[in-house]
């Protein structure tokens, strides 16, 4: 998102965009203008402030975080956040992974889990559904268009069932683009 345009308060009357606005950088700030605020999870927010250009596409993303915590959600937060921490870890963007970092943490996340996320492979740490969501993870994330491969697919089938599979699914894709 750095090579797009961000969007100063003073140039939208958009309602969202305003609200959200406030929500992350504080009532009234300027994100664009103001940039030592952040948001007050430690983020610069500039894809926040980029998402502005088309206020839709920031309903769109806004509607993404209201699903994911969505009661008609199976995923538990805990493995929705390892799989949002491994994707910050593996795509490089800073403040996705500390803000999932910090998701864990919030979440009472075993602090084992947490230290061990960028090399889970080797750790102890997870349980299958666990594994099996970071292998997915990591295959989506990192190779591209080779994908989801077929055994991965279903190892992570036989242990988390279509529904939790496909709202992962959902999740890993969706924050792979938004990064």
């Amino acid at each position: 998102m750095g090579r797009l345009r961000q969007v100063p308060r003073s140039e939208t009357d958009d309602p969202v965009v305003l609200g959200m606005y406030d929500l992350l950088f504080g009532k009234g700030v300027d994100p664009v203008t103001d940039r030592k605020m952040g948001t007050a999870t430690g983020s610069e927010g500039d894809w926040w402030t980029t998402y502005a250009l088309s206020p839709d596409i920031m309903e769109h993303a806004v509607a993404g975080f209201v699903m994911y915590r969505s009661p008609n959600r199976v995923v538990d937060g805990v493995l929705r956040a390892l799989a949002q921490t491994r994707i910050g870890w593996c795509a490089g963007p800073k403040f996705v992974f500390s803000q999932h970092v910090q998701a864990l943490r919030g979440l009472g996340a075993d602090p084992a889990k947490i230290r061990d996320i960028t090399a889970w492979q080797t750790s102890d740490a997870y349980t299958r559904a666990e594994r099996a969501v970071l292998a997915l993870t990591d295959e989506v994330t990192l190779i591209g268009e080779r994908g989801l491969t077929e055994e991965t697919y279903q190892q992570a089938l036989a242990l988390l069932g279509e529904t939790l599979l496909a709202q992962c699914l959902m999740q890993v894709v969706t924050i792979n683009a938004w990064n």
